[in-house]
């Protein structure tokens, strides 16, 4: 059953409009003039609007301008009652935005089918916008799922690098700080011989989990660079805050005590970090300030592991 708005100043017209339109099982509002239409329109969803193009103060065509205008691509398809079939009249009609045209007097079995097949339309173009909307929601978290790591439904290392890259320009225009921290988990192959794959799986969400509580802002982001290594960046953090952060992160690891018996140095998890901090410019490459990070990784874990080891970034 469909909503329909017959506007005519010929009570007769909507008489016979009314009763076939009932017939095939729909529901009709009356208007005997296009301002009483208008205002119907507003007031009440309609699937199909009938004008006679021939009413006083305000015809047809204006109405359907009119109605136009207010609904937008809420408007329902008008369809164009009228005596007049010269072209001009034709013309006027789809200019203003009607779909379709009933010439007077009307035939019944013209007007039925007309009336079927812009119903039609209409549920099929709700049928389409339903599968577009569909569609986009889908597109969307496909998108999401690409900037994710599967395991650790962290930032994965292709979006961590685009999101460096903008925050790069945006802290050069604004001259203000980045700390970046690479994290890698002490022994993880050790663990992994230890407990099984499946075990070093769960450790490293456990950690991601871990990493992911210990950052503070929004704009701070966690992300799996590879493997068991992790990377945070920092944006407007100089290099007591990234220092503060990393020592945040030891803290709550050891709290967290998970047993790793094949550890030279503990017997629960811990992890090396590598942290860098600069003040970016528009003329240096921001993968540097990663070099920097990753060789202060590597003499955290060359001076005996589980600490941080913080390289300030030296431009040239």
């Amino acid at each position: 059953m469909a909503n329909i708005l017959i506007a005519d100043d010929d009570a007769l017209a909507r008489t016979i409009l009314n009763l076939a339109m009932q017939q095939e099982g729909h529901q009709v509002t009356q208007a005997e003039t296009g301002q009483e239409c208008l205002e119907l329109a507003q007031k009440q969803t309609q699937d199909m609007i009938f004008l006679d193009a021939k009413m006083p103060n305000m015809d047809g065509f204006t109405c359907c301008a009119e109605l136009k205008a207010l609904l937008q691509d809420q408007c329902p398809p008008v369809v164009m009652i009228t005596g007049l079939s010269d072209q001009e009249s034709v013309d006027r009609a789809f200019s203003v935005g009607a779909i379709d045209y009933v010439t007077k007097p009307i035939h019944m079995a013209v007007l039925r089918h007309r009336m079927r097949q812009v119903l039609r339309e209409r549920e099929l173009m709700h049928q389409l916008g339903a599968i577009n909307q569909q569609l986009a929601t889908a597109n969307k978290e496909l998108q999401q799922l690409a900037r994710l790591d599967g395991l650790t439904r962290l930032a994965n290392r292709r979006y961590f690098e685009e999101l460096l890259s903008k925050e790069w320009r945006r802290l050069a225009r604004q001259q203000q700080p980045l700390g970046v921290i690479f994290c890698d988990v002490d022994f993880f192959k050790q663990y992994n011989d230890l407990y099984g794959h499946l075990a070093g799986d769960f450790c490293l969400q456990d950690i991601s989990q871990l990493l992911q509580l210990s950052i503070m802002r929004p704009a701070d982001l966690v992300a799996r660079y590879g493997g068991e290594e992790f990377v945070i960046l920092l944006p407007e953090t100089d290099g007591t805050g990234t220092e503060h952060v990393a020592k945040r992160i030891h803290t709550k690891l050891s709290n967290a005590a998970i047993p790793h018996k094949g550890s030279q140095i503990a017997s629960i998890v811990t992890l090396s970090m590598g942290a860098t901090c600069t003040l970016p410019n528009l003329t240096t490459d921001p993968k540097d300030v990663l070099e920097v990070a990753d060789r202060a990784l590597y003499n955290a874990k060359s001076q005996g592991r589980n600490q941080t080891v913080l390289t300030p970034y030296q431009q040239a």
